[in-house]
């Protein structure tokens, strides 16, 4: 978003997304910017420019880095279309890469919906909405799509950078209230939920909760713990219903802004945010920030520090982006050993794939095979974008026999640029050091002879040849399909 003196700028979808992420209103930000409403009003609608002054202006009042705040959208934003248009759908259609970007940066509403319709168009593809459409025409007179919620409020957390600033403020307060280390929240969370709300936290033995984990009784005022829950999941389930009883107006405020909401969408985002709630209690943001950056982001001692586990501190890695105390842009995935995606996040521009699983070449995959090991890897995408990543597995959370052990792994990266703050990265040469080639996924990647590969690219013709057999099980055209 630099630009040179005098230069007049369109750039009203990003002028506004840095003003909602600062959580500031039109007129506060007018204010901060000296300039009048109205006119950041038609910046915003791109009907007037914004000068390189103004930009100047904004970074120096709110301490912005205007790069970071301007690209990791945009390039999510153009990743995500990219992969919607390299659907054979689109075969006929000759979009130049450039059009996209200009789609992604002045026009992401659009590209927002987009992504939902596509969403509904591979459902129906594959059939799940076809038939869920039909019963709905017979039994309510015809319903309409609505959109996968976990997909929804996925596109809502990234669309805030997976950073709520209401949220952080009540953990904040709470935690300046309570006054106790680490070592004496589970004890005054309970306290707090008994003398302010009435409910009482209870540990139960497994038979008696059986499969449940957690379980509020509204009746008898009674929070219902298992027992398989480890000590910093018992501190996190206390932290969530605080949440719930506490920071209803909070929440409902972000919930809000989110625009039109399906029923389900609405509560998995209110149990998001309340779970966003619970990680920072455990995690306050300064003390947390401060802790990572002492030591060089060093996982397993943060956890120890903040009485959490691997998981939740990677988990709360990627939230730091609180405009004015930033920590490094994470991104995370968490995966069960059949290749399913249950969680990702990115603060980054890490372009993970919507509508496909990830590269079997990134080693994320691999700690299922070296279970008391951590894994660290530098990864290049076929465009030269390289990542440090580290991967781990982990156990959660326990399950009473003859049940299978639940386990995922977690992987955890930054752009290449990032690594040296790591302490996994100390004595490796960034530069020098060769990144494995991956791509965001097998229908997307059009690298050749991978023996990993599961299926074509969706843009090259598949070849056919009972003469030969390749390294790759699937041999493609050369020439991308139009």
């Amino acid at each position: 978003m630099a630009a040179e003196s005098g230069k007049k700028l369109f750039v009203g979808p990003r002028f506004r997304r840095i003003r909602q992420q600062l959580g500031l209103s039109q007129t506060q930000i007018a204010e901060g910017l000296g300039i009048s409403p109205s006119y950041v009003n038609l910046i915003e609608r791109n009907q007037r420019p914004v000068t390189a002054q103004i930009l100047l202006r904004l970074a120096e009042t709110y301490d912005l880095d205007l790069r970071d705040l301007a690209t990791a959208d945009e390039d999510r934003f153009f990743a995500e279309l990219n992969e919607i248009f390299s659907d054979p759908l689109f075969r006929q259609i000759d979009l130049p890469k450039q059009e996209l970007r200009d789609l992604a940066e002045l026009c992401p509403g659009v590209t927002h919906a987009l992504q939902r319709l596509y969403a509904a168009y591979t459902e129906a593809r594959r059939g799940e909405t076809l038939v869920a459409a039909q019963m709905a025409d017979r039994n309510e007179g015809g319903a309409r799509f609505e959109a996968n919620p976990i997909e929804r409020v996925r596109d809502l957390i990234e669309a805030n950078r997976n950073y709520f600033a209401e949220l952080e403020q009540a953990a904040e307060t709470l935690r300046d209230e309570l006054n106790v280390p680490a070592e004496g929240l589970y004890a005054a969370l309970a306290a707090r939920l008994r003398e302010k709300h009435g409910i009482v936290s209870r540990i139960m033995p497994v038979d008696v909760m059986r499969e449940t984990l957690r379980r509020f009784d509204r009746h008898r005022r009674q929070l219902l713990i298992s027992e398989l829950i480890d000590s910093p999941g018992r501190t996190f389930q206390l932290a969530f219903q605080l949440g719930m009883a506490e920071c209803g107006q909070q929440i409902q405020a972000i919930v809000g802004r989110a625009g039109s909401l399906d029923d389900t969408a609405r509560r998995l985002y209110r149990i998001t945010l309340a779970n966003y709630y619970a990680a920072a209690v455990m995690m306050p943001y300064p003390a947390f920030l401060a802790a990572a950056e002492q030591l060089s982001y060093d996982i397993n001692v943060l956890a120890q520090r903040f009485l959490t586990g691997f998981e939740q501190v990677c988990h709360r890695l990627t939230t730091l982006s609180r405009p004015n105390a930033r920590g490094i842009p994470f991104f995370m995935l968490r995966v069960d050993n059949a290749g399913n995606v249950s969680k990702r996040f990115s603060s980054g521009t890490f372009p993970f794939s919507k509508f496909g699983g990830t590269c079997p070449l990134w080693n994320v995959h691999s700690t299922f095979d070296t279970p008391d090991r951590l894994l660290k890897q530098v990864i290049e995408l076929p465009d030269g974008t390289r990542y440090f990543s580290i991967a781990q597995m982990v156990r959660r959370p326990v399950a009473p026999h003859p049940h299978p052990q639940p386990r995922f792994a977690i992987g955890l990266g930054c752009e290449i640029r990032h690594a040296a703050k790591l302490v996994y990265a100390a004595g490796t040469d960034l530069e020098k050091t060769e990144g494995t080639p991956i791509g965001v996924n097998c229908r997307l990647c059009e690298r050749e002879n991978c023996s990993q590969r599961a299926e074509p690219p969706i843009t090259r013709s598949l070849i056919l040849d009972e003469t030969t057999r390749r390294v790759s099980s699937f041999a493609f055209s050369n020439a991308r399909e139009l």
